[in-house]
C-alpha cells in the first residue's frame, strides 16, 4: 500500500488541538479475476471511446473552421464553435451516445465521464498553453487514444464506493466487490471512525497489475516536527542523492542502474518475438504478450524501489526538520544533456521537490 499526499489546510482548534484536513489517497493492488478484469477493461474502453469520439468532434469543428477562414468566410458566419468543458463535451455525448455507443448502458457512466473529463483538461491546458497562461513546458494538442499505448484508468465519483468489513474487499460501481491484494484496514479504521471521507475510487493498471487509489479527506491532528526551529538545506545529486546542511550525505540507490542488465536481457527477449504491426493489421503472439508484461514488471519495480526511498527520506526530513530549504534545478532542463539523463532520471530530483510541497502540508522555501 502506498500513501500520495495532496494537502489542502482547514485549520480549525477544537479543544486547544490543532486539527487540519487533508487530502490523502489511498493507492491498493488488486486481485481481479479474468470476469473482472474484462469488466474493468470493458469500462476502460468506455472512457476511450468518449474520450476519441468527442476529440474527433472537436478536431472536424476546428477543421472546418480553419478552412473557411481560408476561404475569406467572415468570422460570423464561420461554423460554431463547440465548447470544451466537461458540461459541454457531456451533453454533446448524451445526446449521440445511443448512435456512438448503442452498448452504453452496459458500463458506469463514470467510465465515460472519465474519458470526457481527461479530453477537457487536455483541451483547456493546450489552450492556456497556447495563450501563455500555463506555466511550464508547453502543451501539445489531444492525440486520440490507442488500446494498447494509454494507460487504462477509470475512476469513479458516485455510487457504491465502500470497504468491505472484512477490510480485503472493496466494492465499485457496476464492478462489484473486488478482492485486494493487502488489507485495507488503515482506511477503513478511519471511515468507521468518521475521522475520514471517500471521495472517489479510480482504478488504474500500472506495471501489468490493477491498483484501486482511493482519493480520501481526513482529519487529523496537526504535526509538529521534532525540532520546529531547525533548519535543513537539500542539494540533490547524482554521486550522493542528497546532502544536507547538516553534513548527511544520503546515498543514491541507482535501482535503474542495478536492474540495467536484466532490462536489456528482458529487452532482448521480447525484440525476438512476433510484436503488433499496426500498418499489417498484425497482432502480437501470446510470446511477445508474455515477454512484453515480464518487461513491464521489471520497470515497474525499478521505479516502486524508488519510490520508496524517497518517500522514506522527505517524511524523515518532514518530522525532523522545520524548514526545509531546496534547490530550485530545472529538471527538465537537466535531462537533455544525454550523458547524464539517464542518471537524473534514475535519482528522481523532480520527485523529491513535488513531495517537499510549498504550497502543501511542508513548510518549505525553494532557495
Amino acid at each position: 500500500m502506498s500513501y500520495l499526499w495532496s494537502m489542502m489546510f482547514v485549520g480549525s482548534v477544537g479543544e486547544g488541538v490543532a486539527v487540519v484536513q487533508v487530502v490523502q489517497a489511498y493507492r491498493f493492488a488488486l486481485d481481479l479475476t479474468p470476469v473482472q478484469e474484462r469488466a474493468v477493461l470493458s469500462h476502460a474502453g468506455a472512457a476511450r471511446k468518449a474520450f476519441n469520439w468527442s476529440l474527433a468532434r472537436v478536431k472536424a469543428v476546428l477543421g472546418q473552421r480553419e478552412a473557411e477562414r481560408s476561404y475569406g468566410v467572415a468570422e460570423e458566419l464561420l461554423t460554431p464553435a463547440v465548447g470544451w468543458s466537461l458540461p459541454a463535451l457531456r451533453e454533446a455525448w448524451n445526446a449521440e451516445k445511443e448512435v456512438v455507443a448503442p452498448w452504453w448502458r452496459e458500463v458506469s457512466k463514470e467510465a465515460f465521464n472519465t474519458g470526457l473529463d481527461a479530453l477537457a483538461r487536455g483541451l483547456k491546458n493546450w489552450s492556456d498553453s497556447r495563450r501563455g497562461t500555463r506555466a511550464g513546458r508547453r502543451v501539445g494538442f489531444p492525440r486520440f487514444k490507442a488500446k494498447h499505448r494509454s494507460a487504462s484508468s477509470i475512476r469513479f465519483t458516485t455510487g457504491a464506493i465502500r470497504v468491505e468489513p472484512d477490510r480485503r474487499h472493496v466494492v465499485l460501481p457496476r464492478l462489484g466487490r473486488l478482492k485486494l491484494h493487502e488489507s485495507a484496514r488503515k482506511l477503513a479504521r478511519r471511515v468507521e471512525a468518521g475521522t475520514a471521507r471517500i471521495l472517489s475510487a479510480t482504478v488504474r493498471r500500472d506495471g501489468g497489475r490493477w491498483y484501486v487509489a482511493f482519493t480520501v479527506t481526513i482529519n487529523r491532528a496537526e504535526r509538529t516536527p521534532a525540532r520546529p526551529s531547525s533548519i535543513v538545506g537539500v542539494d540533490v545529486g547524482i554521486t550522493h542523492l542528497a546532502v544536507l546542511s547538516t553534513g548527511e550525505c544520503v546515498p543514491n540507490p541507482r535501482h535503474l542502474h542495478a536492474a540495467q542488465a536484466r532490462l536489456w536481457s528482458l529487452g532482448r527477449v521480447l525484440s525476438r518475438k512476433r510484436g503488433p504491426d499496426r500498418r499489417a493489421g498484425r497482432k502480437p503472439s501470446k510470446r511477445w504478450l508474455r515477454a512484453s508484461a515480464r518487461l513491464s514488471r521489471a520497470h515497474a519495480r525499478v521505479a516502486n524501489l524508488r519510490r520508496n526511498g524517497l518517500h522514506h527520506l522527505t517524511s524523515r526530513l518532514a518530522r525532523e526538520h522545520g524548514t526545509i530549504v531546496v534547490e530550485d534545478l530545472n529538471v527538465a532542463g537537466m535531462l537533455s544533456n544525454h550523458r547524464l539523463a539517464r542518471h537524473i532520471a534514475d535519482a528522481g530530483f523532480g520527485e523529491i521537490r513535488r513531495q517537499l510541497d510549498p504550497a502543501g502540508q511542508l513548510g518549505v522555501l525553494w532557495w
